[in-house]
């Protein structure tokens, strides 16, 4: 268990955050307790882990297989031309570390599944998820869902992105369960249907736009302030500067 008392070099780093009366010392202290799992150390996960850390997320666990490439540079901030052929977990972790000390990082070198994914999420107290896929997807939602943890989750296209979060083992205040990932998508789209990046292109800063929201998200729930976006998912459209939110319910 991390010590929750915040030393003087926490208190300057974080006196922005302790002068919101939203947030303060007590919400600071709930960041500098709180475990929250990154899935991908990607254009969606690089944001999400520069700005929990910079927020003084006391834990954060990446969840990544891959390694650095040249062309993940373009939108995977986090990463740097020195990292190239580096484990992504690795990489994000000295820039983790960088950004602030007081970080503890918890690299988990695989590939999130059904299989290994329940144990992993039940270690954490918030689940953010930067993947690139339906399976990865699929397999977060249904764990976190039975392991009762916030999902943060988000997706991005050429120009346009979305971010959602999902609590489907509680209920709203018009006492109906909130609704599950699979209540928003009921089956994955046929294989093809929705190219990847290294085939349709994406703009950089897009990862930029949703990964931040997302830590955002992230955040909120940790410090219990503001209405998480449960039952509402949030459109960006990035050639029009555009922002719309859907509502959506339990099946």
């Amino acid at each position: 268990m991390i010590n929750a008392a915040l030393t003087d070099e926490e208190l300057e780093r974080y006196a922005r955050h302790i002068v919101l009366p939203e947030i303060g010392g007590p919400g600071q202290q709930k960041l500098k307790r709180a475990r929250v799992l990154v899935i991908g150390a990607g254009g969606l996960g690089a944001p999400v882990l520069e700005y929990l850390a910079a927020a003084g997320v006391g834990t954060l666990g990446i969840v990544d297989d891959d390694t650095v490439s040249l062309s993940n540079l373009q939108r995977q901030v986090i990463h740097g031309s020195d990292t190239i052929g580096m484990a992504k977990t690795d990489s994000a972790r000295e820039a983790i570390l960088r950004i602030n000390p007081n970080v503890t990082v918890e690299p988990h070198r695989l590939r999130l599944t059904e299989e290994n994914a329940p144990a992993l999420v039940a270690r954490y107290d918030v689940v953010v998820d930067g993947s690139d896929n339906f399976e990865t997807r699929y397999a977060a939602a249904d764990a976190c869902a039975s392991e009762r943890k916030p999902l943060v989750t988000a997706a991005v296209g050429r120009f346009d992105g979305s971010v959602t979060v999902l609590k489907p083992f509680e209920t709203g205040a018009d006492g109906k369960r909130n609704p599950s990932y699979r209540d928003l998508f009921p089956e994955a789209p046929p294989e093809g249907l929705v190219p990847s990046c290294a085939v349709a292109g994406i703009v950089g800063a897009l990862t930029g736009v949703i990964g931040t929201l997302e830590a955002m998200e992230a955040i909120k729930l940790i410090t219990g302030i503001g209405e998480p976006l449960i039952g509402r998912l949030l459109l960006y459209d990035g050639l029009t500067a555009r922002f719309d939110t859907i509502r959506y319910k339990a099946a």
